[in-house]
């Protein structure tokens, strides 16, 4: 076991499959332990199971943008584990899909509350409670969405545009005790971006010059990098992790209609 993160506790939302799971895996992987969020406690049970069982990972079910449930995660991982010293905002949502001057609005509040304020609130929760006495390390989950116009998902890409901007004011404000940063992936083959590439994923890869899409490992590294000491002197930072795809000009894939 890497001891790079021994006596660590991490947070991890959105974490019972995909990305999420795969940052969790890497980090309990590198010494950490880990408490992961998801709606449903099933799912965590078994998120829990694959990261070795209670010995090295907590989970806690709860709707991610709820405040009292980031205030129980955060007491939780310092009460089972002793600390809150890494979190990372993983969890992200896109429940609709077309033009911006179609956009149902009611739609549009829930991606900024999820996918904007949610991520906020989280480091304010977790600052109060460990991380402005101790210290810490923050990764936001944003996209190469947030990097270009996305047609078809323009407001979850303008979602992570402001993401990326809180990720440097953050950077700005927690220096010197806290650093932030961000990773922004392209398509990765998770169970969210299923519709940018079932059933033609050998078509999508073709723009990619590492000709293949991602899987969730590839950002899981990244994360955990990110995270450790080995980017000690890293904050306010977007890592783009695509494959190489946005040198060629491409981006997101179209969903299927």
């Amino acid at each position: 076991m890497n001891p790079r993160f021994a006596d660590r506790t991490a947070i991890v939302t959105g974490a019972s499959r995909g990305i999420g799971l795969a940052i969790a895996k890497q980090l309990v992987a590198d010494g950490a332990k880990v408490v992961v969020t998801a709606r449903k406690k099933e799912a965590l049970d078994e998120a829990v199971a694959q990261l070795g069982g209670p010995e090295f990972a907590l989970g806690v079910a709860g709707q991610v943008d709820d405040l009292d449930h980031q205030a129980e995660v955060v007491e939780r991982a310092i009460d089972t584990f002793g600390s809150a010293d890494l979190l990372v905002n993983n969890t992200g949502i896109n429940p609709t899909y077309g033009p911006l001057v179609d956009l149902d609005l009611g739609a549009a509040r829930k991606i900024f509350e999820v996918n904007c304020l949610a991520a906020l609130s989280w480091v304010q929760q977790v600052h109060q409670s460990w991380m402005k006495e101790h210290g810490g390390a923050v990764v936001k989950v944003s996209s190469v969405a947030g990097l270009r116009p996305a047609p078809g998902i323009g407001f979850y890409g303008s979602s992570k545009a402001m993401l990326n901007q809180i990720t440097q004011q953050l950077a700005v404000e927690l220096g010197p005790g806290i650093r932030v940063n961000a990773v922004a992936p392209a398509v990765v083959k998770t169970r969210f971006a299923t519709a940018l590439y079932e059933d033609r994923e050998a078509e999508v890869a073709a723009d990619y010059p590492l000709k293949r899409l991602g899987v969730p490992q590839d950002i899981g590294g990244v994360v955990a990098f990110l995270l450790s000491d080995e980017a000690a002197w890293m904050t306010g930072q977007l890592l783009v992790v695509d494959g190489g795809v946005l040198l060629t000009g491409g981006g997101l894939a179209k969903p299927q209609r």
